[in-house]
């Protein structure tokens, strides 16, 4: 298997080399336009193999989207991080035009990968590569929930002092401050997180995931990167491996939850075709408002790229 991470920056290596180490391509080819960048982190990559024990072959090129071809996986890092004093809003313009072109030249040497999107805002970047690929919404999604995922289970094992193997949660709603955190559907080792935290600790741990990207930004002066790239890559695992694992991710709804035509996270099943189900759960009246909210603020974003008639 071949599989191509776009972007050389921090999100695009840390993804890379989880890959390597996951064993999960016969080759990883990393492309960015910064002359040398590419082929420097590779090279060290590779270097590591006999001290982690891999072998998968770890190649970087400068531009060069013919090395790419017949690629099965695409994972899209591409663009300018967040600043401080940045909104995710911010970026839309700039990595709008980078993700087109990007995808289009991905596309036009592996017409049939399946195409990750990492870069922010989240939501609406994928929705951009969707467009740019002309390909169907099951091949062409993002990676937000994991991440999401991962911080509010890390805060909850915090929380308790226990490992955060053990927890198990669940999220909906865009990449962002309206993210929709479901205590309902988190526990540890089945005991649900309402029975070992009380409500306003609950609340507090929602509200410190919900600004967790922001938090990471003001302590680093830019966004975050191992998380965001172990988060990609484990999608890729589930992927290359048909896995058929139920993730939640940035993926396309066509009715579901009520909302329609606009990427969006919720709960699917992935595997080696993409993504092979989107799955309803059910929702009380104020989960319900709050995805509902959530999918209106995605929705703006959404109209503030169609304006730009990028596309």
């Amino acid at each position: 298997m071949k599989i191509t991470v776009i972007g050389a920056g921090n999100v695009g290596a840390t993804c890379a080399n989880v890959i390597a180490h996951k064993a999960l391509a016969n080759q990883i080819v990393l492309v960015d336009i910064k002359e040398g960048l590419a082929e420097g982190k590779a090279l060290d990559m590779w270097q590591t193999a006999s001290v982690n024990i891999f072998d998968t072959r770890i190649i970087g090129v400068t531009n060069d989207y013919l090395a790419t071809k017949d690629s099965e996986i695409v994972v899209i890092t591409s663009g300018i991080p967040r600043k401080p004093g940045m909104s995710r809003d911010d970026l839309i313009s700039t990595n709008a035009k980078i993700v087109k072109e990007v995808t289009e030249k991905v596309i036009r040497y592996s017409p049939d990968a399946v195409i990750i999107v990492v870069s922010n805002p989240l939501d609406v970047m994928t929705y951009a590569a969707y467009l740019a690929a002309k390909m169907h919404h099951s091949k062409v999604f993002g990676m937000a929930g994991i991440l999401d995922a991962a911080r509010y289970k890390s805060f909850i094992a915090e929380a308790l002092n226990t490992s955060p193997r053990d927890v198990q949660a669940l999220l909906l709603g865009g990449h962002g401050d309206t993210m929709v955190p479901l205590p309902r559907y988190t526990s540890v080792s089945g005991i649900p997180v309402s029975q070992l935290l009380d409500q306003e600790e609950i609340d507090r741990i929602v509200q410190k995931t919900r600004q967790g990207g922001g938090d990471l930004v003001k302590l680093i002066g830019t966004s975050a990167w191992y998380a965001p790239g172990a988060a990609a890559a484990l999608m890729v695992e589930a992927i290359a491996h048909d896995q058929h694992r139920i993730f939640s991710i940035c993926a396309y709804v066509s009715g579901e939850y009520g909302i329609r035509d606009l990427y969006l996270g919720v709960p699917v099943k992935l595997g080696r075709a993409g993504v092979e189900q989107v799955v309803e759960i059910e929702l009380d009246d104020n989960e319900k408002q709050l995805l509902h909210d959530s999918a209106c603020s995605v929705r703006r974003l959404k109209k503030i790229l169609d304006d730009t008639n990028l596309f």
